[in-house]
């Protein structure tokens, strides 16, 4: 049988232990639609993407379409199951973002896939942040204490949380232009 995206279940801000399956999922989802879409690549990102790396606990994904293919892009991960945000700042359907949810082992675990063009500069950025923290175990520590901050701050609602840390990765992102 097949992989079947359930219904996403949003809760408050967290920061969970990095978890070693989160890789073999983000394989299977990436198994799951790139042979659907000739020409996409799904690649993991976020903190999961990064061994030892404590964070949200949900899988980030990268869809990555080919020129035109945008509204195919979306149809498919609809089609699949994936759903649009329902929470509050979206992010627009030029540069959609679909949620989900799959079983795996006897633990749910939650799907972010961020829907790019090939040709976007946020997928550099992406990149870039990912592969440094898989390089750095100091950037990794400081960019966990900065979320355990933000969450021992007070800070429940995940959309305040991402935001909060973006000043971090922002951060993180012009040092590593920098070189």
């Amino acid at each position: 049988m097949g992989l079947v995206i359930g219904p996403y279940r949003s809760g408050p801000a967290a920061c969970h232990e990095h978890d070693p399956r989160s890789a073999e999922v983000a394989r299977a989802v990436a198994a799951l639609i790139e042979p659907r879409l000739p020409g996409a690549v799904v690649e993991h990102i976020g903190s999961t993407s990064v061994p030892g790396c404590a964070g949200k606990g949900i899988i980030d994904l990268i869809l990555l379409y080919p020129p035109g293919q945008l509204a195919a892009a979306r149809d498919l991960l609809d089609a699949l199951g994936f759903q649009k945000q329902t929470s509050r700042d979206p992010f627009p359907e030029d540069r959609p973002l679909r949620k989900g949810a799959l079983e795996h082992a006897g633990t749910t675990f939650l799907l972010h896939v961020h829907v790019l063009s090939a040709a976007s500069p946020e997928v550099g950025q992406m990149r870039a942040f990912r592969d440094r923290l898989r390089a750095d175990p100091g950037l990794v520590a400081a960019y966990v204490a900065a979320k355990r901050a933000i969450l021992a701050d007070g800070a429940t609602d995940p959309i305040d949380s991402c935001y909060r840390k973006g000043a971090f990765v922002v951060d993180a992102l012009r040092r590593i232009s920098r070189g």
